[in-house]
Formats: C-alpha cells, sequence, structure tokens
C-alpha cells in the first residue's frame, strides 16, 4: 500500500465514525504517518484543516438525517457531537443558511460536502530534484516577525523585515555563520491552522544558521531573536526561476505530489529558504527550500 493510499485509507475511517469518536491516533495510524504530518499535508490537499472538513462531513449528514421529520433535532444533535440543540442549530445554520427546524419541516435547500478521495496527478511528466540530508542540531539568529500566510505574490511584510536589515547588520550576522544553509535564510514557523485557506499568520525568522552556544556568540547577538531547530533530517529541493512564483509553485509541489509519493513525513520544525542568488530585476532567482521530515518504514 502506497502512501497515497494510506492517505485514503485514513480518510475511510474518518467516514465510517463521523457518527462517533473520531480518535486521531487511529487516523495516524492507518496513514502510516504522525498525527502532525497527517493534519498539515490533509489540510493542503483538501484546502481546509482537517476539524473543518469532519464538521462539514457531520452537517452534511446531519441535513440528511433531517429530512422526513423522523428524528428531532437534539437526536441529530447528539449524534454528530453536539452537545446542545443550540450549539448544532448554530453550527447548522452557519453552513447550510437554514435552522435544523426548517430542513425538518420541509424541502429546504442544504449544503452538501462530499467525501474526500485523494489521487495523486503529475502534470507535463515533470520531476523533482532533492536530496536527503542529515544535520545536528543548530540555532537560527536573526530577527522575528509575525506575518500574514500569503500563497501568491511578493509578501510585503516579509519584504519590510529584509529591507530592515542594514549592511552592517546582515555582516554581523553572515559572522556567526558556521554551518549549511551558508549565508542568510528565512524560517516559518508556528503556522496557523488555517494555513491552507490563506488565512492566519506564521513566525517568520530572516538571519543566520549557527552550531555555536549563546555563550560563544559574539557580543551584541542578545539583540537578536533565536529559534532553537533540532537534529534531524531534511529534504533540500533546489528551485531557479523567477522570483516569488517558482518558490510557491515548488512549496505546493512538495505537498502535493512529493510528500503523498514517498516515504517521508513533516515533522515538527521551521520551513527553510536559502536564497542563493538572485537578478536585480528578480527574474531569475536560485535558492533551496528545506524541509524537516522523517522516514516512515512500510
Amino acid at each position: 500500500m502506497n502512501s497515497l493510499e494510506k492517505l485514503n485509507a485514513a480518510l475511510r475511517y474518518i467516514e465510517e465514525n463521523l457518527d462517533g469518536t473520531i480518535n486521531y491516533t487511529q487516523v495516524a495510524r492507518r496513514a502510516n504517518c504522525s498525527e502532525y504530518h497527517f493534519k498539515r499535508v490533509f489540510s493542503f490537499l483538501a484546502g481546509v484543516p482537517l476539524s473543518e472538513y469532519i464538521r462539514r462531513r457531520r452537517l452534511t449528514l446531519a441535513a440528511d438525517d433531517l429530512r422526513g421529520g423522523q428524528l428531532r433535532v437534539l437526536d441529530v444533535a447528539m449524534k454528530y457531537g453536539y452537545e446542545s440543540a443550540d450549539s448544532f442549530a448554530r453550527a447548522f445554520s452557519a453552513l447550510h443558511g437554514v435552522t435544523p427546524g426548517e430542513v425538518r419541516r420541509g424541502n429546504q435547500t442544504t449544503q452538501s460536502f462530499s467525501p474526500l478521495t485523494f489521487a495523486l496527478r503529475i502534470q507535463g511528466g515533470t520531476t523533482m530534484e532533492y536530496r536527503i540530508i542529515e544535520k545536528t542540531a543548530f540555532t537560527i539568529v536573526g530577527i522575528c516577525k509575525r506575518v500574514s500566510i500569503q500563497f501568491h505574490g511578493v509578501n510585503t511584510e516579509i519584504a519590510a523585515m529584509w529591507k530592515s536589515l542594514d549592511q552592517p547588520t546582515i555582516e554581523r550576522l553572515k559572522g556567526m555563520n558556521d554551518t549549511d544553509p551558508k549565508g542568510m535564510i528565512s524560517g516559518s514557523v508556528n503556522f496557523s491552522s488555517q494555513r491552507m485557506e490563506e488565512k492566519g499568520q506564521l513566525d517568520h525568522y530572516i538571519g543566520v544558521a549557527t552550531t555555536a552556544p549563546g555563550s560563544a556568540l559574539e557580543s551584541g547577538s542578545e539583540d537578536f531573536d533565536s529559534l532553537p531547530v533540532a537534529a534531524g533530517t531534511w529534504a533540500v529541493f533546489p528551485t531557479e526561476g523567477p522570483f516569488p512564483d517558482t518558490l510557491q509553485e515548488t512549496w505546493g509541489r512538495i505537498y502535493s505530489e512529493w510528500l503523498p509519493s514517498t516515504h517521508y513525513e513533516l515533522v515538527q520544525g521551521p520551513e527553510l529558504l536559502w536564497i542563493k542568488e538572485m537578478d536585480n530585476d528578480s527574474s531569475r532567482c536560485s535558492s533551496e527550500i528545506w524541509i524537516p521530515v522523517r522516514h516512515v518504514k512500510e
């Protein structure tokens, strides 16, 4: 059974337990991955967080149960995990635009959110170049800001962070860099759960990678923000093309093509970007995307 089939096995388990308790440990076990990985990959492939998908599926089934007036609203509410008829009615109305009582009494139109099945479609027969490396623990030292999640175009908040770094500060940071990736890097972590809806925020770091303990860093480094990164495995994807379109396309392919078709899963940690070279007009950018992963045995 390949990775995509396992993801679908997890979806079948969810579908079979919509009217009961969904055990996320069992979900992850069927997908042969961690709960963290499953939720991240699911949200990317589905376009909604897992919790929202389950909510919509339950409310879709609830509308079907209410038609014909055979079941009480409270019975249907309890069946799909709501503690009261009022909380169920609020959620139901938010999705369907009508109340449970209206559906129970007549032929009201409701929304239908169909069960998902994942399929891998690779367009154009293109390949993805990558390498797997092992790294000891390191720290990102630099500046950090909570910024908005943005999929397309230049993120103006991140661009402003880069502009805030003058050349003397950049040289100070580069002087602390003693491990790959070499030079200035970006790191994104602590994404909001609405990431795949292009909502919410993330913590964005701009700085350098260092293995030196805090006491060994140069004087004044305490003025910078720092992000400890655990030792582990990284999947590294080289990219070259117009900025930022090529990077954003590659990130999408990592989640939608590479992860579902390999025996690697995401682990908690920052997603890194190392821009090695970029033309003044951004028409050509040579870079690497670093994703923290672990190998999953069959």
